[in-house]
């Protein structure tokens, strides 16, 4: 009684195996194992292939950030998720996927937190596309896009751009005033050279002002320091991250 069932037992062992050869091929890139980040085998797009990063370890990179909303709304990302644009995430060609970032916004001192789970941007020049969420926290929504600091963060924080007592290490200016008029950013800054601070005026490229800024400080605490110390005299004063 038992023959019948034979090629049926037999296509199961066939399917059963097949299966965990395909899952074994699909896993590859949907989670962290065996020591190794998701997402980091090499991809291409138009013509160029990109190869991602093993570990985001001590990552810092500078550029032109750019931001992705409502088109993007509900899509598939890279790693399989639906794009949510009020939420905290970011597409980034070379890191791993799940690398948690602090962006720097260096055109205003905002900062913000995200977590990568897309690819791009391909556009020459970006580094980072944001969510739209991300871009608002940072203040770049109607520019569309702001050169930032992307400081890749290990258990929330980074061990090598802090101090034991948490303060934050790197060049710091204190915004005291901005001018289409550059004579008057001049004004300014030689007032605050003769008050013995250090100063400088300076631009951003597609913005025609002229922003006078105090330092460098080499802590962010000793820059907000300086911030308080100036805010009865001043007003709108803020920290710019450099």
């Amino acid at each position: 009684m038992s023959r019948p069932y034979r090629p049926l037992f037999a296509l199961l062992c066939v399917l059963t195996a097949a299966a965990v050869v395909l899952g074994g091929c699909s896993s590859k890139n949907t989670g962290y194992q065996n020591g190794r980040y998701r997402g980091t085998s090499a991809y291409t797009v138009r013509g160029k292939t990109y190869y991602p990063l093993k570990s985001a370890h001590d990552f810092v990179e500078t550029g032109i950030a750019s931001w992705y909303g409502p088109g993007f709304h509900g899509k598939k990302t890279s790693n399989g998720e639906r794009y949510n644009q009020n939420a905290m995430t970011a597409a980034h060609k070379l890191l791993p996927f799940g690398t948690r970032l602090r962006v720097i916004n260096l055109e205003n001192g905002r900062t913000t937190e995200v977590r990568v789970n897309d690819r791009g941007p391909f556009v020459d020049s970006r580094i980072i596309d944001l969510s739209r969420a991300a871009a608002r926290d940072l203040g770049m929504i109607g520019k569309g896009t702001a050169r930032v600091r992307l400081i890749a963060l290990e258990d929330g924080r980074e061990p090598s751009l802090f101090t034991p007592d948490g303060d934050m290490l790197g060049l710091f200016y204190v915004q005291i005033g901005s001018f289409r008029e550059r004579p008057r950013a001049v004004n300014l800054a030689d007032f605050m050279r003769t008050q013995g601070y250090g100063c400088r005026i300076a631009t951003h490229d597609g913005n025609d002002l002229n922003f006078v800024q105090l330092g460098p400080y080499h802590s962010r605490s000793v820059a907000e320091k300086t911030a308080r110390s100036l805010s009865l005299r001043y007003r709108g004063l803020f920290v710019v991250a450099e």
